[in-house]
């Protein structure tokens, strides 16, 4: 069980970087002096999908950290 823990986590470390990666820049640049940016600017259904996925794999993630490092499985 606690082998199975280290590879999910490490697999969920790694396709969180990926994920991270994959997301689009939000810098407002100079449009955001005035809100401008927001004005424009809405998510698409693949970017809510994709911070959907994102959040997924961080909990899973998390939740590996948190039982592997209080050593609550042996």
């Amino acid at each position: 069980m606690l082998s199975f823990l280290w590879v999910v986590m490490v697999l969920s470390a790694l396709l969180l970087i990926v994920l991270i990666l994959m997301h689009s820049p939000k810098g407002d640049g100079i449009a955001g002096i005035g809100n401008a940016a927001q004005m424009f600017s809405s998510q698409k259904s693949a970017e809510k999908g994709l911070n959907k996925l994102t959040g997924i794999v961080a909990l899973v993630f998390v939740a590996c950290v948190f039982l592997l490092g209080f050593g609550i499985i042996k």
